[in-house]
């Protein structure tokens, strides 16, 4: 199966864990550093110890692991839900879905090379919660 015949528009996903910081638009929250448990051309999740509002504007740096720089795009939260607790000791964690909202053509391009070769070489693609 190649990326380009995959259903685009409902944003499936890529089990891929890339490194990420995330960090509010506005700045009101502190940078977080997490990996992403999908990555899509649409957007991906991450795992975050705390809510993130849904809307609020994302600033994202993805290490794509390819050795080359970092993109940059930006997205909002389009989902969040809060995982259970199995022990009382641990923390409450929340899986995040960001959508890109702007990602550079040279981003966008890298992305959607990482995303195909993933695919070629067998790692699984996912239907988004939405």
């Amino acid at each position: 199966m190649s990326w380009e015949g995959i259903d685009r528009r409902k944003f499936p996903r890529v089990l891929y864990p890339c490194l990420v910081k995330v960090i509010s638009a506005d700045r009101r929250q502190e940078a977080l550093l997490t990996h992403t448990e999908n990555i899509g051309m649409g957007g991906l999740s991450v795992t975050v110890k705390h809510e993130i509002k849904l809307f609020t504007p994302m600033e994202m740096e993805v290490d794509l692991l390819d050795l080359e720089e970092h993109i940059t795009p930006k997205g909002k939260v389009v989902w969040n839900v809060r995982r259970k607790s199995i022990e009382e000791i641990k923390p409450m964690f929340y899986d995040i879905g960001i959508e890109f909202t702007e990602i550079s053509k040279k981003d966008h391009e890298r992305l959607r090379e990482n995303l195909q070769r993933l695919i070629e070489k067998g790692v699984k693609v996912s239907k988004p919660f939405i």
